[in-house]
């Protein structure tokens, strides 16, 4: 008898089945150090997620914008 093995779903950009970066992930995406980004994540700048209390968690949906944004505050100055 065969089995039925489905073929997986492809990833999108769907936050529910995005899998979150963590802070090192997140620093590396948005090219700043893990110092800043704890630093952000402390003045409520940066859009984040806490799992289990400490442990934060960013989506990189969320992220991309801020990224925009930042790279062109650094590109004005």
């Amino acid at each position: 008898m065969k089995s039925f093995c489905p073929e997986p779903l492809p990833v999108t950009a769907n936050p529910s089945t995005e899998i979150p970066l963590n802070v090192k992930e997140a620093a590396t995406f948005l090219g700043v150090s893990v110092q800043t980004v704890y630093l952000w994540v402390e003045r409520k700048q940066i859009p984040h997620l806490r799992i289990m209390g400490r442990n934060i968690r960013f989506l990189k949906s969320d992220l991309e914008p801020f990224r925009a944004s930042f790279k062109k505050e650094m590109e004005n100055g």
